[in-house]
């Protein structure tokens, strides 16, 4: 790479990073009425997730102690493999079909269908995995700080 484009690519990425700062600022933290429809989201990649899902953060801060929501796009096929959360998950289908199950083995024949509507409530550490059909988005809701733990370190995307 020559000097210029590498300039210009750490300048774009510093740019890039700082709108990602700013973003996470502006997050709703409870102070009076949130309204917005979901043409206004910006989605972005999901680091502990891997290619084909996208996060769009509606409220909070996953690292802190505080309630956050957001939403999850998967593409078509997208596996969630076998992992578990720090605290309660609570996720509502709202579009596509998630097929999720409760286990430390990724079986794809022993999940149930979730349609959109359709809803789970998981407790902290218990190990779950599922795949979506057709592009799904999900809601979640929960309590920071957030994490997840891959019982496979394979599967983690972030290795």
């Amino acid at each position: 790479m020559n000097p210029r484009t590498t300039i210009l690519t750490a300048t774009a990425l510093a740019v890039a990073m700082g709108t990602a700062a700013i973003a996470a600022d502006d997050t709703y933290r409870g102070n009076g009425h949130l309204l917005g429809t979901p043409d206004e989201f910006e989605w972005g990649p999901v680091g502990s997730m891997g290619e084909g899902a996208e996060i769009a953060i509606i409220e909070g801060s996953l690292a802190e102690e505080e309630p956050f929501t957001l939403r999850i796009r998967l593409e078509d096929g997208y596996e969630i493999r076998p992992h578990i959360h720090p605290a309660y998950e609570r996720v509502t289908v709202l579009e596509g079909t998630l097929h999720f199950a409760l286990g430390e083995t990724y079986d794809p024949d022993a999940t149930q269908e979730l349609p959109e509507g359709g809803y789970a409530i998981m407790a902290p550490g218990d190990p779950m995995f599922g795949y979506a059909e057709g592009e799904t988005v999900i809601q979640l809701h929960g309590t920071g700080p957030w994490g997840i733990e891959y019982l496979d370190p394979a599967d983690d995307p972030r290795n």
